[in-house]
């Protein structure tokens, strides 16, 4: 998992190839990504919200008596296609632009099906506390960081994969320092962290306690304003040229997208609406 390679910078690098020239192979300004490639988050991420969007539409469509009628089976083949449709379409882009080998994505498809089929089990995570938010931002965030610090004083440096997309990308401004680990993981916990913060929130809670909140206009209210408003966040580049205020900015942005969407636009919605 932290030393997968990466296309683009092993058929330069390897010595497979021995006395023969090693394959030419196009870059693009996506492929320079600088984490370890196994397993390929992009489609683990995608596998993982398909899966939970995919079982949750069948879920409700089967009902409380769960009654598999003709027309359940026509819309589980029509999402179970769609689903496949989408992970063969980012599996295929993904090796394409040579930032993941063909078992890279493979490995990441069935990685995010089974942590949203084993999430779906955890119960407690529907009616957890703030503070157990944030316990586990802390306890990864310090977790991590350990580990990290433990590997580095037994010479192991877990950025190796920073230094290969330096020397190896054909351009060197298509390396960005968001596809670094570190930036990962504190996107992750800032979203956790906004997250927990939302659904605690008084905000949240007077949304959910209003009539507006089960009613369609509302939601397809609420779906509109979230993605202008998280199109006004895509548009904001943390500066890179500090990487400290790079990754706290990177919290912050990320902690900022759930608290909006989950509790601050509902929550205006239905006061406007009421």
């Amino acid at each position: 998992i932290l030393f997968g390679e990466r296309p683009y910078w092993w058929v330069l690098d390897t010595d497979y190839y021995g006395n023969n020239s090693a394959p030419e192979i196009q870059q693009f300004p996506l492929t320079c990504e600088t984490g370890p490639g196994s397993p390929s988050g992009h489609a683990m991420g995608a596998a993982g919200v398909y899966y939970v969007m995919v079982t949750a539409l069948l879920s409700a469509a089967e009902g409380k008596k769960q009654s598999r009628t003709l027309r359940y089976w026509v819309l589980w083949t029509v999402l179970w296609m769609g689903f496949w449709a989408v992970q063969g379409c980012v599996c295929v882009s993904r090796v394409f632009i040579a930032a993941h080998f063909p078992h890279q994505v493979i490995a990441g498809v069935f990685s995010g099906m089974a942590v949203a089929k084993t999430f779906h089990h955890v119960r407690c995570i529907y009616n957890a506390s703030f503070c157990r938010y944030l316990g586990i931002t802390l306890f990864l965030f310090s977790f991590t960081l350990g580990f990290y610090l433990l590997l580095w004083t037994f010479g192991v440096d877990l950025l190796w994969t920073l230094e290969k997309a330096q020397k190896w990308c054909s351009h060197p401004e298509w390396v960005h320092i968001d596809t670094t680990p570190f930036a990962s993981l504190l996107r992750n916990l800032g979203i956790l962290f906004g997250l927990g913060l939302a659904l605690n929130s008084h905000m949240y809670q007077e949304s959910c306690r209003l009539k507006q909140g089960q009613q369609l206009p509302f939601r397809l209210g609420c779906i509109a304003v979230s993605l202008l408003i998280l199109h006004v966040f895509d548009t904001f580049k943390p500066p890179s040229h500090t990487q400290l205020l790079f990754y706290a900015l990177s919290f912050c942005k990320s902690a900022a997208v759930p608290l909006a969407t989950v509790g601050l636009i509902p929550y205006c919605l239905s006061q406007l609406l009421a």
